[in-house]
């Protein structure tokens, strides 16, 4: 075989090389802009009477105002509830019913940046 072919076959061998190299590193660099999943937001808050005495056994409402999903919580004792991971891109309602009465709904908004959000519910039980 000639220098010539030589050279062609290394010329050759790098260049599959090199755009294997750049291949890899098209494919690799995306994942890398990808920043770690966030848990979400937060939401908790108690659920009370008007004198603000804790409703036991109060059930908390939290709708997704997108997909229509409602996710529900029994309080306890101190009338909190919490709901951990809501998303952060959708808007949610939630209220309470304690004994057939209803609190207001309360509105969380996708564009309150707030990671932690608190909500007490009062309803009006007599």
């Amino acid at each position: 075989m000639s220098a010539q072919g030589v050279t062609m076959k290394t010329a050759k061998a790098l260049g599959m090389a090199i755009l294997v190299a750049m291949l890899l590193t098209a494919v690799a660099a995306p994942a890398k802009d990808k920043e770690a999943p966030t848990p979400g937001r937060l939401l908790s808050g108690r659920v009370v009477d008007k004198e603000d005495n804790a409703l036991t056994n109060a059930v908390v409402y939290v709708t997704d105002t997108h997909s229509r999903a409602v996710k529900t919580y029994i309080v306890g004792a101190d009338g909190s509830y919490r709901f951990p991971a809501l998303s952060a891109n959708v808007d949610y309602e939630v209220y309470a019913q304690f004994n057939g009465k209803t609190s207001d709904t309360k509105r969380i908004s996708q564009f309150d940046d707030r990671k932690v959000l608190s909500v007490v519910l009062k309803i009006d039980t007599k």
